[in-house]
């Protein structure tokens, strides 16, 4: 089988083999969910609810007038506790609406049933903006922005690299609801004009890749695409330079040079929610780790803790170990078991403290340059980490701080267990500003 790389990169241990063969279930309600107002990268929604308000599944409960933005909604029945501003899962603070749950059933009853092919582009989007959807891989950057294109693009690449260990709540969607991936996928297709839809799936994943052949091979418009197994190469630069050929040039939008990124879960969201109305209220999440008794991929209901997740595993003792959500490469450490998942969370891990870098005392850089010779975005991130730790912000724009994608393929090659990401995503929006207060001067 020809498989598709990238320069640079590593190869880390996958660690799937705890769920990999798991299917999707349902993970249960817990008694309360805390949702948080800003769960996109944009703008922050503003609550349309207050305490003693009784809402229900699907309802909208934060909205924003900002067009980078998303609104979010209820994923439960019950009553809202509490509005109040609360440190959240990326280490940022929002508004969020505590909702005490009520009552058995939370699923969502579908009110309508559409044909795509009967709607208009104008339609879909916004029929993608109302149900909140943002890129669930990582990024969050609302969709409905994302594809309203204002060209056709070439190629519609699906991410179904999930390169990041642990993880394998797209493997198990790619099998198990391949059919609405690919109805998702004509839709997306449809909307941005795109030529062909191809869909990335490491060969470390052979039944997604047979599964994903079989349902698109009388479909002109896909093809399977498999790729090395290769850590970062599910990241956006990387899948496109390796599905397509195509660079990415530094600065510019990957719409630029005739591609959209959409990964898996998103894709399935924007079937539910173009044919059926549905919310971005729940996503699979994969919980995992070498002493979870039960892991699995679960169903989980946005805002649902993560505590009730891993004690829904089986966890009863945390002693000695670390709750990470998201992946082991670019997830974060949690200091409570309340912290509630949101729309871009693809899994809540525990490890024990010694599979924690951060646990060991960092040293100072030894310009040995392993860093930079598997740094995908070819980077100096040694430099980098110097001059954050430094903040010698002038230097970080200079050597393109901002163009870095934030894999922690460095932290991963460090001798000297230096926290390169973490210097880093500390300093980008010092940076950030800089360039945006230049601009307005401008």
């Amino acid at each position: 089988m020809e498989m598709k790389s990238f320069k640079g990169g590593a190869h880390v241990p996958h660690f799937k083999r705890y769920t990999d063969r798991v299917q999707i279930q349902p993970m249960s309600v817990p008694e309360r969910v805390t949702i948080p107002m800003h769960q996109c990268l944009g703008a922050p929604c503003e609550p349309l609810v207050k305490a003693g308000d009784r809402v229900s599944v699907g309802q909208i409960i934060g909205d924003s007038g900002e067009m980078i933005s998303a609104p979010v909604h209820a994923s439960v029945n019950g009553v809202v506790e509490k509005v109040e501003t609360l440190a959240y899962c990326s280490g940022d603070v929002a508004k969020s609406v505590i909702i005490k749950t009520e009552g058995e059933n939370h699923s969502f009853e579908p009110s309508v049933k559409r044909d795509p092919g009967a709607m208009s582009k104008e339609e879909i989007i916004q029929a993608i903006r109302d149900a909140g959807i943002v890129g669930m891989g990582g990024a969050s950057f609302p969709t409905h922005v994302n594809v309203n294109t204002r060209q056709p693009v070439d190629y519609l690449v699906l991410n179904g690299a999930e390169c990041e260990p642990f993880l394998t709540c797209d493997h198990r969607a790619m099998v198990e609801r391949a059919d609405e991936l690919v109805a998702g996928a004509e839709i997306l297709s449809r909307v941005i004009g795109a030529k062909k839809c191809l869909i990335g799936i490491e060969v470390n994943k052979p039944d997604a890749l047979e599964t994903l052949k079989e349902k698109t091979k009388d479909n002109e418009l896909f093809e399977i695409v498999p790729l090395a197994v290769k850590y970062p190469q599910g990241f956006k630069s990387i899948l496109i330079k390796s599905a397509t050929g195509r660079d990415v040039r530094r600065g510019a939008r990957s719409a630029e040079i005739g591609c959209i990124v959409r990964n898996v879960g998103t894709t399935i969201a924007v079937y539910e929610a173009v044919v059926y109305g549905k919310p971005l209220i729940e996503r699979v999440i994969t919980v995992s780790g070498p002493q979870v008794p039960h892991p699995g991929n679960f169903l989980t209901k946005i805002g649902t803790p993560v505590g009730h997740m891993l004690a829904h595993c089986g966890v009863t003792t945390y002693d000695d170990m670390k709750v990470i959500l998201g992946g082991p490469m670019t997830g974060r450490a949690q200091d409570t078991l309340e912290a509630p998942v949101i729309k871009n969370s693809t899994g809540v891990l525990m490890l024990p403290v010694e599979m924690v870098r951060e646990h060991a005392p960092h040293e100072h850089c030894v310009r040995c340059g392993k860093c930079v010779a598997r740094c995908p975005m070819r980077l100096y991130p040694n430099q980098l980490s110097i001059f954050a730790e430094t903040e010698n912000y002038e230097g970080l724009e200079a050597w393109n701080i901002m163009d870095c994608m934030e894999c922690g393929i460095c932290v991963f090659s460090c001798p000297s267990n230096r926290p390169i990401l973490e210097f880093i995503r500390h300093a980008k929006p010092v940076v950030k500003k800089m360039e945006l207060v230049r601009k307005q001067a401008q």
